[in-house]
């Protein structure tokens, strides 16, 4: 026996049930979005290499999809290219495009290709999917969805402000408890610059980026494997260690940057920002974490992470600002700051935690019987009635056991039943079957579209 199909791990099928639970959410996010301003734009899934390669790190740069170039890709590549063992030399000469990575550096690109037909400062959203080489595992998949808010042309703190707004609304609107995470770009370079280690930037914001994962230990030994001394390490502990509340963890980390111009500019950005949210309440618990690094190389600013606090599954949405990631498009000084929520692991989380209840049914709310070729004519008529009144309904097919028909009607969750027979057909009427209760009557079809408004 032939064995059944499958599809590639890390990404999934979804049944009926599963897209309007997905879409409910979609929808809850596009609602914010849109009560902030924000306007919808979409890219294409793959892009040019040249403008995706560089803009992650070098680990990101080894999970983005490359696409083999169409024809005889091997035609024009060098015998010897083919020999050697240097997989990133001979992939870039048959490959020129690759699986979108995150929506953002589209977006950057999108920018300065359509920069005449932008008026800035540009607020757009983008809810797209995205792809990953990375190894699948619970809560991490290789294509998977991305809910993106972002607002460029502007250096305004308030823009921030506002993204931490749109973080708390939407978790609100679903009902979820989240902790939003906030650190800044400029303070972990003003750490980077007092331990005499500005080289390692990168490497230091890699490591402590995994610092809840691993633990301070092994973020230390994956430090000294980039070749950061001990004596720097020293240094760097006590930021690491800071406690207390936000004003607390600022003072002692403006006493530990008081030499650094750049780390007490990244303190002073934070203080505006927690300043902003003082005077007005949000639902969700805030946080300054200053071992919040998150590793994409283009952040320069504030940096956002969201995480559920009733399931383990890392974070759920995050961001930060990048001053000038238009800039390796030919369009330089273009300050931008935006945050992605993980539309994937928000469905997780509202799934291990039954919050789906609430969604009504969205599908076939209403069937109607099929007698036979007698009373079709009367039926199709009932259909079109009723789809006028805005009500998704369908008729079964073939004129089945009515047993069979009423399982059929059961598994799909319809709200009603509709049944016109020979005896309804004389009177006019129909019989309504309420699924949910069981209770059945019968009305006349001028009643129909009251009973169901009703």
């Amino acid at each position: 026996m032939a064995s059944r199909p499958s599809i590639p791990k890390g990404t999934r099928d979804f049944s009926p049930e599963e897209v309007i639970r997905r879409e409910f959410i979609f929808d809850t996010i596009k609602k914010i979005f849109r009560l902030y301003g924000y306007q919808p734009i979409e890219t294409p899934a793959m892009e040019n290499l040249s403008t995706l390669l560089g803009k992650y790190g070098e680990e990101g740069d080894k999970l983005i999809f490359r696409i083999l170039n169409s024809g005889e890709f091997l035609a024009d590549v060098p015998g010897e290219s083919l020999s050697k063992n240097n997989q990133s030399a001979l992939s870039s000469m048959i490959c020129e495009k690759g699986l979108r990575y995150d929506l953002t550096v589209p977006f950057a690109r999108y920018v300065v290709q359509h920069r005449d037909e932008i008026v800035f400062p540009f607020k757009r959203y983008q809810i797209q999917p995205v792809w990953r080489a990375d190894r699948p595992q619970k809560g991490r998949y290789r294509e998977f969805f991305q809910c993106d808010v972002d607002v460029i042309g502007s250096e305004s703190l308030l823009n921030e402000y506002e993204l931490i707004r749109i973080i708390d609304s939407v978790f609100s609107r679903l009902k979820l408890s989240v902790l939003i995470k906030i650190n800044n770009r400029k303070v972990l370079a003003g750490i980077a610059e007092v331990a005499g280690i500005t080289d390692k930037l990168t490497d230091i914001t890699v490591a402590i980026d995994k610092i809840e994962k691993i633990g301070e230990a092994a973020v230390i030994e994956e430090m000294k494997t980039k070749g950061i001394s001990d004596a720097a390490i020293t240094k760097l502990k006590p930021v690491l260690n800071i406690s207390g509340n936000t004003t607390q963890k600022l003072g002692a980390l403006e006493e530990i940057l008081k030499s650094s111009e750049n780390g007490l500019k990244g303190i002073n950005e934070l203080k505006t920002l927690f300043g902003y949210m003082e005077n007005n309440s949000l639902i969700s618990e805030v946080e300054l974490d200053l071992t919040l690094a998150r590793g994409l190389n283009y952040y320069t600013g504030a940096i956002i992470e969201v995480k559920s606090t009733e399931v383990s599954i890392g974070s759920i949405c995050g961001g930060g600002r990048y001053d000038d990631l238009t800039g390796i498009f030919g369009m330089p000084g273009v300050s931008g700051v935006g945050v992605s929520f993980g539309a994937d692991r928000i469905y997780d989380v509202l799934q291990s935690l039954n919050r789906f209840d609430v969604i009504k049914n969205q599908g076939v709310s209403l069937m109607i019987v099929n007698f036979g070729e007698k009373e079709l004519s009367y039926n199709l008529n009932l259909l079109t009635i009723i789809q006028n009144m805005g009500i998704n309904a369908e008729i079964f097919p073939e004129p089945a056991k009515i047993k069979k028909q009423m399982s059929y009607a059961d598994a799909k969750k319809v709200n009603y039943v509709l049944m016109a027979g020979e005896d309804e057909l004389k009177n006019n009427e129909v019989s309504v079957k309420n699924m949910i209760s069981g209770d059945q009557k019968k009305i006349s079809v001028d009643e129909l579209y009251t009973f169901l408004k009703g």
